[in-house]
């Protein structure tokens, strides 16, 4: 890992030695970076004289990367952050402010963005969502929930309804009727679900009324009967339901690859996963989250990353003006729709988006990002310390050796103690900047 960082360094100091040309660093898969080279390189056409070197990592090796080059103060000129990281970001003086750039900005119209991506990089000082604009959203990050059409009708399933999230019970059931060993051998072939907990687990926490914070997002809740009724039904799913792959089973191939091959029924969805489930051997479509019971909203991550520029780039005005092109151009926008990279940026766009087919309920993503989507709960903090916390020990509640319950009393005083100390560096830091 510290001959890669090393590398990246050197590609960073290497870059600005060239007066014309910005760097940009990204994470993408083999085929999302395709399509972003595709769309760079029209704007290296339409800015002649300015060129863009991509140093593009994979999402798990991002952070360190990134990390490394900003303690070496070698940040590239424009790089991904996320709306929990523009606070600290801003207050450590990372982060160029982009509204005066915006409002000189020719040829995009900003008003076409969707609101809330913009306005979750919007910092005012003191409150996230409000005053200048310190990134340019690169995307919406909807997490929807995808099922196996194909599976469901090979096994006389009734389909899900595309506008109604099952219960609880209904999920386990349909669940319990995708897992068939299908050739006699004694062994499952297909399987309901398989749910990574770290991506997937707040869906079924917020879809029983509960969450890891209050509304005043400085006391941690996860002793709330609700929110351990959740996570105990999370790891009921595989230790008395069986309706996922045991351990065993998932150590032999993870549930990434059984949803490629066809052997589940349920699967988180991304739009940047469209591109790569082009080629999937069955039919597949989009519903919501399930709920606790009848009457629950559903709910999912609103995700996504914005494009920053360092306040240190020596090519601002360039540097702006690539983040406002992939954040805002509408031929840009329109080049990653038609690739099928994401959602574009642009709600005028919307349409042409949900036309595209497969799958079908492209609509669910937009309904996501206008309705019942929502931000990580380490996007309300300074730093997110206190919510890595929780993941530490999770497993055990997965093995069975400890019940929710348990885990969540012992881990709830630590994390209010991180939290706590989270709180007081924001505290200091606006006495610093003489904001309180």
């Amino acid at each position: 890992m510290k001959k890669v960082i090393a590398s990246i360094l050197c590609l960073l100091a290497g870059a600005f030695l060239s007066a014309e040309e910005i760097t940009l660093m990204n994470f993408a898969q083999p085929q999302e970076k395709e399509i972003i080279d595709k769309v760079i390189a029209r704007f290296e056409q339409t800015h002649p004289g300015t060129t863009v070197k991509t140093i593009t990592v994979t999402q798990d090796q991002y952070d360190a990367k990134f990390q490394a080059a900003m303690s070496a103060n070698m940040l590239p000129d424009v790089f991904y952050v996320g709306p929990g990281a523009v606070r600290k970001y801003v207050d450590y003086g990372k982060l160029l402010k982009l509204t005066d750039y915006i409002k000189t900005a020719k040829g995009v119209d900003f008003n076409d963005l969707y609101e809330k991506a913009v306005d979750a990089y919007r910092y005012d000082g003191t409150t996230i969502g409000k005053g200048d604009i310190y990134a340019l959203p690169k995307d919406f990050g909807p997490f929807a929930f995808a099922y196996n059409k194909t599976l469901f009708q090979k096994y006389g399933i009734p389909l899900p309804d595309k506008d109604t999230p099952y219960t609880w019970d209904e999920f386990t059931k349909v669940c319990q009727q995708l897992t068939k060993d299908t050739n006699g051998d004694g062994r499952e072939d297909t399987f309901g679900t398989g749910l990574n907990i770290h991506w997937s687990f707040i869906q079924f926490v917020w879809g029983n009324g509960a969450d890891f914070l209050d509304s005043s997002h400085a006391k941690v809740t996860i002793t709330d009967p609700k929110f351990e009724e959740a996570l105990q039904y999370f790891a009921n799913m595989s230790l008395k339901l069986h309706m996922t792959p045991s351990n065993e089973q998932a150590q032999s191939m993870d549930t990434y690859q059984r949803w490629l091959k066809g052997e589940l029924g349920f699967f988180p969805a991304g739009p940047w996963d469209l591109a790569a489930f082009k080629s999937l051997p069955f039919e597949f479509d989009l519903i919501p989250w399930p709920v606790h019971q009848k009457g629950m909203k559903t709910a999912t991550y609103r995700g996504g990353v914005g494009y920053g520029v360092s306040a240190a780039s020596k090519h601002p005005k360039e540097a702006a003006e690539l983040a406002l092109y992939l954040s805002a151009d509408k031929e840009a926008n329109t080049m990653m729709c038609d690739l099928d990279l994401q959602i574009p940026n642009l709600k005028s766009l919307a349409s042409r988006y949900t036309a595209k087919g497969r799958p079908a309920n492209r609509e669910e993503y937009l309904q996501i990002i206008d309705d019942y989507g929502r931000p990580w709960p380490s996007d309300f903090t300074y730093d997110s310390v206190w919510y890595d916390e929780f993941w530490i020990g999770i497993q055990d509640v997965l093995d069975g050796k400890v019940t929710a319950k348990e885990y969540c009393e012992k881990m709830e005083p630590k994390m209010q103690k991180l939290l706590d100390r989270s709180n007081a560096k924001m505290a200091a830091s606006l006495k610093k900047q003489g904001k309180k």
